[in-house]
This record gives structure tokens, sequence and C-alpha cells, in this order.
């Protein structure tokens, strides 16, 4: 099966601090991209703001090769806005460990997050939207509740699920671990979202893929909130030369875009 990648540059990547995209911008990376090869392009998240839902909307109408997918919260203002937008679908997270669901939905416990996810991928479905399901902050999560929760989104018809290191603190031996257990368990296609808090990023995305992972996230140039995310052209060439693992991506248009995306971001690379 084909690793697909999810470039998450014009979402997590703008949230650098200091970065701010014009719409024109984005639709300039967003075709890059999708030169590049990738397979799916996280283009915004279409509530948050004007700005996201015109960038999103000037993608989706470019009717692209790559899939345009809008970062969603499980809300149904969230998957009105995706689709309102043109988004193919939607990267929806839910909060899985103790922090974030107490910090999201205070009172409310485990279930309440199952029951609102479950709710919140029906009707995006309905909205015609694919929806790729995502565990938040799932590193330091309870494993057996992210696996319920993973569960949850595949019984209600997510087409891919997601474990995300929302804060950066898996190691390489950890993530194999996991995606391992995942697949075991969920026997659909799973995806890993890695940040470099501690410099691991492209490694644990790296292991996760070895270990069977079916789509990996990373930004242009490893651009992202607080220390960054997964490198895309780290992690595109460490798979292919050094586990020769190719991805699909056109190798020799990594260059310009970096370079695009330095320009654009005033983020020296």
């Amino acid at each position: 099966m084909k690793v697909l990648v999810l470039d998450t540059t014009l979402r997590d990547g703008e949230q650098t601090p200091g970065v701010s995209l014009t719409v024109e911008q984005k639709l300039m990376i967003a075709e890059a991209l999708d030169a590049l090869g990738v397979d799916i392009i996280e283009a915004g998240t279409a509530v948050a703001s004007e700005g996201d839902f015109k960038a999103i909307k000037a993608i989706s109408d470019k009717k692209l090769k790559a899939e345009i997918c809008s970062f969603a919260r499980i809300r149904k203002e969230d998957i009105d806005a995706a689709a309102d937008a043109g988004a193919d679908s939607i990267f929806m997270v839910a909060p899985s460990s103790e922090y974030h669901i107490n910090a999201k939905f205070p009172g409310k416990g485990k279930d309440f997050v199952i029951q609102k996810s479950v709710e919140a991928i029906e009707y995006a479905r309905e909205r015609g939207l694919i929806v790729e399901f995502g565990a938040e902050d799932a590193s330091r999560a309870d494993l057996e509740f992210v696996i319920a929760l993973l569960k949850a989104g595949k019984d209600a018809k997510a087409e891919r699920l997601t474990f995300a290191d929302t804060v950066g603190v898996l190691t390489p031996e950890r993530t194999s671990e996991i995606v391992g257990r995942l697949k075991k368990e969920l026997k659909v296609p799973i995806a890993i979202h890695c940040h470099d808090d501690f410099g691991l990023a492209t490694a644990n995305t790296v292991f996760a893929v070895k270990s069977g992972a079916n789509e990996f996230h990373a930004t242009v140039n490893g651009i992202g909130e607080r220390a960054g995310n997964a490198s895309l052209e780290e992690v595109c060439m460490v798979l292919e030369y050094l586990y020769g693992i190719d991805v699909g991506i056109k190798k020799e248009k990594l260059y310009p875009l970096s370079k695009l995306v330095e320009k654009f971001t005033r983020v020296v690379v």
C-alpha cells in the first residue's frame, strides 16, 4: 500500500510565531505542493478566520490533483465551514489526554468525547467530506483510551485514523510500538503526526512508516508552532534513500519549494 503524504505547511506551519501567509501566497505554495506530488494538502482551518476560509476555497477551486483538507474540531461549525469552503476532507481531532479533555470539555469525561466524536464524524460524512480522525495529544494519553477513541472513529466510518504526538514527546522506539499496536487493533489506514519539541519529529515519523503507518504529516522546512513539525523534505529523503521507501514525490522540486516557503515565511533554512 502506498504511503500517503499529508502536508500541513499551510495550517500547522502557519502557526509558526511571526508567520502569516496571504491567500495568494497560500495558493502558490499549494500549487507547488501539488506539483511536488503530495497526496493531501491541509490548507488551513476553515472556521478559524475569513482568511483561512478564503484560502481553502481558492485552493479548492483550482481543482488540483491533491486532496484539499481543512483542520477541524469535533464541532458542527468547524465541519460546516470546511464543507462550505469546498474542502474534499477534514482532519478532525478529538482530545485524548486528560490535559486536553479537561481544558476543552471541563466537567466532561472520556465517554462524552467518544460520543461527540462519533456524532461529528457522522455529520461530516453527511456533508460529503472524507474524514481523517485523529486523537489529539495521544502520546500523553492512556493508550487504551486512544485505541477505544479511534475504534469509535473507525466504526463511525472515518476513512483514516491519526495518532498525534501534539507536544513532541514520543521516541522512535515508542512510536514503533504504538503504530504496531494500532495496526493490530484497528486494521485500517493509520497516520502519524509528529512535533519536534525534542528534535525527534523526523525520526519518529520515519519509524512510524517503517512500522506500518500508511500516512505521515509534515511541513516544508519543518516549520510549525513551538519547535516545529516533521520536515517534509527530511522524511521523504530519509525514507527513499536510507530505507528504500518511495513516497511518490518529485525530488527535484523539493529545493524550489523549500526556498518558496522560506521567502514567504521569512523563516531562514
